[in-house]
């Protein structure tokens, strides 16, 4: 039997380390993942069977594994598939989140807040997830009374030590576990075009983040954008009236595209009802108060690229109207 391919190999050593030292709570011998061990095509099929896990509700989503640190304490308090339920919702969503940058960014801006980054591609959801654990291991060696010294990430990037610099002062909480220090933030590996509906309940999400999605410029691959009529929907539904929706891209045709599909094609056409009368844009000035997005446009792994590259960003966000009233 032949070995497995080094990248492979090497990403299941960091693995093993990175487990031994949560055993031996010893952050400081944790280093954060590096890319280059998890890469992957940048495209993925979303109409392909995935053989992803989804629950059937989500009243049915076991989210303790993804948030220990707000666990409820009432071991009597359990979802419908007999897990224990957390003592917050899951309030914000970045769709196609990639290598998990966003969540990193926006982790101490709302430090109370539960946020998830949902990814459709193996490695990279991987690396995520890795990431995030060591994060947590490190930030709860830096609030430890107990430790001599605050250890630092040993990730030889200034990225890093940024990441690792900007965690949240610690709250109490009933799970002995620190909230804050990246405790509110989580990922996981699932299709949005497919399952959105089973993770969220109606009016529950504050914030939804899709930030330089997959462009698929051919005119056969438009039916694989992940903002269309149908998806936007969802997303309305998912939304709390208040709640904002964020989309970024570096793309002016894909940015275009984004404005027909919300309130902007309504009101050019001259149409009305349909979702497209659930949404409303910000204001440019309302957005230049808003620090999310800027951790948007800066804090993304694209939107760095982008920066290096000196392209253009193209930033619309919409926000949820309240509901119709029914007539008879």
């Amino acid at each position: 039997m032949s070995a497995p391919p080094p990248k492979r190999q090497k990403r299941e050593q960091y693995i093993k380390r990175a487990a031994a030292a949560a055993r031996k709570e010893t952050p400081g011998n944790v280093k954060l993942p590096q890319k280059k061990f998890y890469r992957q095509r940048a495209h993925a099929n979303p109409f392909s069977d995935h053989q992803l896990d989804y629950p059937l509700s989500p009243a049915h989503m076991d989210w303790s594994s993804h948030y220990p640190a707000y666990v409820n304490p009432d071991p009597k308090q359990m979802n419908l598939a007999g897990s224990r339920k957390l003592l917050k919702d899951v309030e914000v969503v970045d769709i196609g989140c990639g290598f998990g940058g966003l969540l990193v960014g926006l982790a101490p801006l709302l430090p109370e807040t539960l946020m998830l980054g949902m990814e459709i591609r193996t490695q990279v959801m991987e690396y995520v997830r890795n990431r995030v654990q060591a994060l947590r291991i490190q930030q709860k060696k830096l609030q430890t009374p107990e430790s001599a010294a605050p250890s630092t990430p040993t990730e030889p990037t200034a990225d890093a030590e940024a990441e690792a610099a900007s965690g949240s002062a610690p709250t109490p909480d009933p799970s002995g576990l620190v909230a804050g220090g990246y405790q509110n933030i989580s990922a996981l590996r699932s299709n949005t075009m497919k399952f959105f509906p089973n993770f969220f309940r109606r009016h529950q999400l504050s914030k939804i983040f899709i930030c330089f999605p997959d462009p698929h410029f051919k005119a056969k691959k438009h039916k694989a954008r992940i903002i269309s009529e149908n998806l936007n929907a969802e997303y309305a539904y998912a939304l709390r009236p208040g709640g904002l929706l964020y989309t970024i891209t570096d793309v002016e045709e894909y940015h275009h595209w984004v404005l027909r599909h919300f309130r902007e094609e309504g009101e050019r056409q001259g149409v009305e009802g349909g979702v497209k009368d659930l949404f409303e844009r910000v204001s440019e000035e309302e957005l230049a108060n808003d620090p999310c997005v800027e951790v948007m446009r800066e804090a993304t792994e694209e939107g760095k690229k982008v920066t290096r590259n000196k392209g253009n960003k193209y930033v619309a966000v919409f926000r949820r109207k309240a509901d119709p009233e029914w007539t008879a």
